[in-house]
């Protein structure tokens, strides 16, 4: 390790010995960029990867801009911010040799960590220049490499953590400790639609171990809530003590009375636009939500779209194919149970643990408890998976206020009970889908209508809006007072599946392939398409249909096998599938995925096939097997023992994952492989069996715990 380190700049500083530490500006929970945002620093920097050392960004608003783990947009919105860090370093470096050795900059280059000049023979390391480059003038301009002379990114690098993971070193939220921390634990109410109305802790209190139990109100009536503030149950009962089996004991003794809430309208900023939400009173139930739904879908639906005439294609129609598509609430179950720690004094709150949102965080707590943010630290730990979850701060805000109230710091942490039945879900949806066919089989036109409890999962002008001349996209929504929010590619994990089912049924009865039947389809959208504001690039669309057509034998079928195709647009990403699976005893067994992908320039080819790789295990297991069901507002699902995961031997055998060579600039990996797998394995299990699925999960009931 050097002796001295100089900092050039917020994401990098250099040691006398030309080792450079990197910092990861981004929360980190298993998508590797904390591996891949070096890389990009490194790349424009260019050093020698050898002699990078990665640590995780301190939470500074001051020196990084969007520290935030969500919607596949880490690296797609900080490529260029990091590029311009590491060129930056490089012009500086450059500089200062220029001054040493009295030579015009034009002529100093740099290679892996060192400086040179090459007509007079001269070189320096960076370690021996970084003490007069951090004294250089910061370039208002700097010049970037030229993609075709990468030599980090586009190389696959090993996770900067992975040591660490693997031999169990405190890296997590959970594994955070403090001199006289304290645990703590929350009781909130049994069922959605309730609310605390009195309780008695005096015999928790007397347990061994026990410090306190008190209640604790996470946003008062009339707190304005921002993006982020989603929350059932703001008024809880917090049990504090000194282990996690003391407080849990001491959780089953509460006495606890609750009671049911009314109907109220709560007021949420969403960046300057002030929006108001209805929460209904009452206890729901599944049944009552596929009733409303059924319900909504014929009568309250608004116009999102409309090209042509559609109404006038279906009244003439040779054919119409009508089919609706159901899916009901999944739960994250992060694999590292919510938790947080915090301090709260007269000086500062002090936090740390698992958070993908610290900026809005911050926000919400200095609303919270009036204070400036500079009082407000935030560390941040590696998180055992998150997908949207770890997004709302609400247990921040539970963790500050039992240390104000218990003068101490402590601990939070939500059993696997608390979080599965607390909310933030992945929606209900309902999707109808109609398709109306010419005499000769052709698509003329196209009619959805979506919505869900408590929101619509429609994107009116995604494909294949813009393929088909006459098109309708109507959505509806039913109010409810279970909580939810962002799920791993939010509502494209439900309408990519039921589209791509759609289309599938629509290409058989057309008698066409299914993927001539969609490159047919995007054709028409790249050469005359249809409205204006289609956000897709149809050529790349296409582009990685005809990839997995070639990259998984499509013409070949396995023998024995059944096999289905999926393709979707999302978070700027195109993605295509074809997955293949047999039947035995009625239960399916997923053989191979292939899995084309066009994210633009790919930064660690061996994370992104990570990533792709865990989205199809992924959405294998919640296609199949996931649900979470209400009965008078009781979530059903509690713990894995009713709660159905995918096992490790119902994963794919074989996932094989290609990329799109180009010279795009990066966008999404994390959430873009997931929505296309449910339409996938519909497709193919039809192919097997002979019936289409239209509800999720496709195993049903019976199969759910087998």
């Amino acid at each position: 390790m050097p002796d001295e380190w100089f900092d050039i700049n917020a994401y990098l500083k250099i040691g006398d010995n030309g080792v450079v530490t990197i910092m990861s500006p981004n929360p980190e929970f298993g998508q590797n960029i904390k591996t891949s945002m070096p890389m990009i620093v490194a790349e424009e920097l260019d050093v020698d990867w050898n002699n990078v050392i990665v640590e995780q960004a301190p939470f500074d608003t001051t020196k990084y801009t969007r520290q935030f783990a969500g919607g596949s947009a880490s690296i797609r919105s900080s490529y260029d911010g990091l590029r311009l860090a590491g060129a930056t370093a490089r012009h500086m470096l450059r500089q200062a040799a220029a001054d040493a050795w009295q030579l015009p900059l034009a002529e100093i280059t740099t290679a892996a960590g060192m400086v040179h000049h090459a007509a007079s023979g001269q070189s320096a390391s960076y370690g021996t220049l970084a003490s007069a480059a951090a004294g250089v003038s910061v370039p208002e301009e700097v010049e970037l490499k030229n993609v075709r002379d990468f030599g980090i990114i586009g190389t696959s690098r090993k996770n900067v953590e992975a040591k660490n993971i693997i031999t169990g070193k405190p890296l997590f939220g959970i594994d955070y400790r403090r001199d006289g921390m304290l645990i703590a634990m929350i009781a909130h109410p049994p069922a959605f639609g309730m609310k605390l109305k009195s309780f008695d802790g005096a015999a928790a209190e007397k347990m061994p171990g026990i410090n306190k139990v008190f209640s604790i109100e996470t946003f008062p009536r009339g707190f304005e809530k921002g993006l982020f503030d989603t929350v059932s149950f703001t008024e809880l009962v917090a049990v504090v003590g000194e282990t996690t089996w003391q407080v849990m004991q001491a959780k089953q003794v509460l006495e606890v009375e609750w009671e049911p809430i009314t109907d109220v309208v709560e007021t949420m900023n969403i960046f300057g636009n002030i929006r108001e939400n209805r929460i209904p009173g009452g206890l729901e139930s599944t049944e009552e939500h596929e009733r409303r739904m059924e319900q909504e879908s014929g009568s309250g639906t608004r116009v999102s779209r409309r090209d042509g005439d559609p109404e006038a294609a279906f009244a003439r129609a040779a054919q119409v194919i009508e089919r609706t598509y159901t899916a009901p609430f999944l739960a994250h179950n992060c694999m590292e149970p919510m938790n947080f720690f915090a301090h709260f004094t007269d000086e500062k709150l002090e936090m740390a643990g698992p958070l993908q949102a610290p900026e809005f965080t911050e926000s919400t707590l200095a609303a919270r408890f009036d204070l400036p943010k500079e009082k407000i630290d935030i560390h941040l730990t590696r998180m055992g998976g998150g997908f949207g979850r770890r997004a709302y701060g609400h247990y921040l805000v539970e963790a500050a206020l039992i240390s104000q109230q218990a003068q101490a710091p402590i601990k939070l942490i939500y059993t696997r009970e608390d979080d599965m039945t607390c909310g933030i879900y992945r929606p209900s949806y309902h999707a109808t889908y109609r398709a109306a066919l010419d005499e000769a089989g052709k698509l003329i036109g196209l009619h959805v209508k979506a919505g869900g409890v408590p929101e619509s999962p429609l994107f009116a002008n995604r494909f294949p809006a813009g393929a088909v001349d006459h098109y309708l996209a109507e959505e509806w929504s039913v109010d409810s007072n279970i909580s939810i929010g962002a799920f791993r590619a939010p509502r494209s994990n439900f309408m990519s599946g039921a589209e791509q089912a759609f289309l599938d049924e629509v290409a058989e009865a057309a008698g066409k392939d299914p993927i001539d039947f969609r490159l047919e389809l995007l054709q028409r959208a790249r050469e005359n398409p249809v409205g204006e504001n289609n956000d897709y690039d149809a050529a790349r669309y296409a582009g990685v249909l005809e990839l997995v057509r070639e990259k998984s034998d499509w013409d070949n079928t396995p023998a024995g096998a059944s096999r289905g195709v999926s393709a979707y647009f999302c978070h700027n990403t195109y993605v295509a599938q074809v997955l293949d699976l047999t039947v035995t005893d009625g239960k399916p067994t997923v053989d191979r995925v292939s899995c084309a992908v066009d994210c633009g320039i790919v930064i660690n080819p061996d994370a992104a096939t990570n990533m792709a790789e865990g989205a199809i295990v992924d959405g294998v297991g919640n296609a199949l097997y996931g649900q979470l069901t209400f009965r008078d507002g009781v979530p059903d699902q509690q713990n894995f023992d009713d709660y159905r995961m995918i096992r490790i031997g119902e994963a794919p055998r074989s996932i094989d994952v290609h990329f799109v060579r180009n010279e795009e600039s990066p966008t999404g990996m994390g959430e873009p492989p997931f929505p296309p797998v449910f339409g996938a394995v519909a497709n193919a299990l039809y192919r097997a069996t002979g019936e289409r699925h239209y509800r999720q999960p496709f195993l049903g009931e019976r199969e759910l715990l087998g």
